[in-house]
């Protein structure tokens, strides 16, 4: 499969895990709202069942950000809504272990996003407001990397020009992952 028949497929993908992932956070009491199944220390497991396509996915949010709230001038703020790390499946698609990170807001066009795990750094692409790993080879080292790890640190840039970097727990995160398989068939 080349990088673009991998990356293509993604954009349908991402719409419906973006309203599920939404609404899983936002209106938890919906009835079409992702369902929590489980907590694995730091991280959680969704299911959601849409139209003909049932999403799964573990996420989490991070433990620390820079630049914080406050901490620079109004006008150097980036507007930022929630940030998530999330890996998703998609058993109809053949996808397993999709990962995908939320930023919270539109990304500098040209600019990388890096996943640091260990001083292992990985870097992921941009497309809106979220970021994805080019290559599925790269896909599958960074997730074994979080397994190994106890922490991981996502820098990104947004529209504006203002580095941010979030810094996640990958406790749980094998656990998680190894329900994501299991209870998404």
């Amino acid at each position: 499969m080349t990088t673009a028949q991998y990356i293509l497929p993604r954009a349908a993908r991402v719409t419906a895990l973006a309203v599920a992932l939404a609404s899983s956070f936002a209106f938890a009491g919906a009835a079409n709202a992702a369902k929590l199944i489980e907590k694995y220390g730091d991280w959680s497991l969704f299911v959601h069942d849409a139209a003909q396509k049932k999403i799964c996915f573990v996420a989490t949010q991070p433990a620390a950000n820079t630049p914080k709230k406050g901490t620079e001038p109004a006008a150097e703020q980036p507007k930022r809504d929630a940030v998530f790390f999330y890996i998703s499946a998609w058993p109809k698609d053949g996808v397993k272990t999709e990962v995908s990170v939320l930023l919270g807001y539109k990304i500098k066009k040209g600019s990388d996003i890096t996943v640091n795990i260990g001083g292992t750094v990985f870097k992921l692409f941009p497309q809106d407001d979220k970021a994805f790993v080019a290559d599925p080879t790269q896909e599958l080292k960074l997730i074994e990397a979080m397994k190994r790890g106890s922490a991981m640190q996502v820098a990104a840039t947004s529209e504006s020009g203002t580095a941010t970097d979030d810094k996640f727990s990958l406790s749980g995160i094998s656990n998680a992952l190894k329900n994501l398989d299991a209870k998404c068939q």
